[in-house]
């Protein structure tokens, strides 16, 4: 599937015009005491969100080395979910989940029935729609429970300035925080990002990043059936809707978008895109309604005037592309040769990829075990560990190079931090009646970008 000095934003202007007092009225002051000390302790697991990546993410969890974890709470809104997740759990963990029908807990509260049975200092998995990001992380840390989330950890501009202020909170509280995306416990990339910063192919001019494949999760979705609600369609189909997931664009190329801005130790200032919908019927003529493009290209600019190319497409028969390259003064990186972050990582003198490399990595193991490993090694040793900002950072980002192709306008990292449209508002308040954030028109069909016309939203 392959071919071929820092400019973070400050913390000021992360947090202009955010909810952050009120967050701070809530938690502040909230600091925990060190717990689970050398691995002497058996530390509890409770799992929110039980799809397959969270199910992956409880596997992980109960797979690292320094003392024993188990898993002995689980919650999601939809029954069958957690019924297979538990099933699938059951017969891979087995003695390491102690799960029984009084600690499964259904519906949109089911996430505080979970972390109300933990004590302080065991982790919570957050693995729901990222839009609920910013509501169970609250409640994690009002419990001052240590979390692993998954990625995006936001799809706007409100939620992100939220996130940031509920990190700090969480820093304040002594808890300890990992983030989904594994490429940054990559050892392969760790390794080249070493060598990139050390020289070895002079200054980073270029950097490119695809994924390019047939349709995938939610990319192309079929109208509503009559008997579910708008609600839970769209958070069973959350890839398909711009208030649940920030799109494929975000759940899909947040993973290329984060460590090609690792590579360059920087986030981008603005961003150029466009896309389109090219194919939005199925052979027989059934209309598509997610909110997704069929494909985008994305120019980001770093500070320093670099250029970051991403192409993500989802459209069946055309060329599969799924791989990442940093292009330098000297010679050429490949990133991720296949994949978020497949191996080798390699090195090349000059911009041909064809031949020897000067330097290519060995290590294989496994990053999403790695990220589980440095998180509960920070438990057990008390020693700071908060990956929020980053996951934030990494989120803005993709946002940003998704909204300039949704609004076909070109468009600043502050551009997205500060826009003040919140897909989805007052998430913290939903209940099985609460109406969708996203009702169809009177044809069935959802409101989709329009480049060009709708300009200071995505819809």
């Amino acid at each position: 599937m392959s071919k071929e000095k820092n400019n973070q934003p400050s913390r000021r202007e992360f947090l202009q015009a955010t909810g952050g007092l009120a967050a701070a009225a809530m938690f502040g002051g909230l600091r925990i005491p060190e717990v689970h000390p050398g691995g002497s302790d058996t530390i509890q697991v409770a799992l929110v969100g039980c799809g397959g990546r969270g199910s992956g993410a409880a596997v992980n969890a109960v797979s690292t080395k320094s003392g024993t974890l188990k898993l002995v709470a689980m919650a999601d809104a939809f029954e069958d979910r957690l019924s297979g997740s538990y099933d699938n759990l059951k017969n891979t963990i087995g003695k390491q989940m102690d799960v029984p029908a009084d600690r499964k807990f259904v519906g949109w509260d089911a996430y505080r029935h979970a972390m109300d049975l933990l004590k302080p200092g065991d982790i919570v998995i957050l693995t729901t729609p990222p839009a609920f990001r910013w509501v169970h992380f609250g409640y994690a840390i009002s419990k001052k429970l240590n979390v692993f989330m998954e990625k995006p950890v936001t799809v706007d501009g409100p939620t992100s300035k939220r996130m940031l202020d509920l990190a700090d909170r969480a820093t304040a509280a002594n808890l300890k925080v990992g983030v989904g995306l594994m490429s940054r416990h990559a050892k392969p990339l760790q390794e080249l990002h070493d060598r990139i910063r050390d020289g070895q192919i002079g200054e980073v001019m270029l950097m490119r990043g695809y994924r390019m494949h047939g349709p995938a999760a939610d990319s192309e979705l079929t109208p509503k059936p009559a008997d579910i609600s708008d609600l839970d369609f769209q958070v069973r189909h959350f890839h398909a809707f711009l208030w649940a997931s920030g799109g494929c664009f975000n759940d899909f190329y947040i993973h290329h978008v984060d460590h090609l801005s690792w590579m360059k130790d920087a986030w981008p200032v603005k961003a150029q895109a466009l896309g389109g919908r090219h194919y939005k019927t199925n052979p027989e003529g059934v209309p598509f309604i997610d909110q997704n493009f069929d494909s985008y290209s994305v120019e980001y600019t770093f500070g320093d005037g670099t250029k970051f190319y991403f192409d993500g497409r989802c459209v069946t028969g055309a060329a599969g592309i799924y791989s990442s390259y940093v292009h330098g003064t000297k010679g050429v990186a490949i990133a991720a040769r296949a994949n978020d972050c497949g191996t080798p990582s390699a090195i090349f003198k000059g911009q041909d990829m064809t031949g020897t490399p000067i330097w290519q990595s060995t290590d294989d193991s496994n990053p999403y075990q790695n990220e589980w490993d440095s998180l509960v090694e920070a438990i057990r040793n008390d020693k700071p560990y908060n990956e929020v900002k980053r996951g934030v950072q990494a989120s803005l980002t993709s946002s940003l190079g998704r909204m300039a192709a949704h609004t076909g306008q070109e468009l600043t990292f502050d551009d997205m931090l500060n826009c003040d449209h919140e897909f989805a508002p007052g998430l913290d308040q939903l209940t099985s009646s609460t109406p969708a954030p996203l009702l169809p028109g009177p044809n069935g069909r959802y409101p989709v970008p329009m480049p060009g016309i709708t300009v200071k939203r995505e819809y």
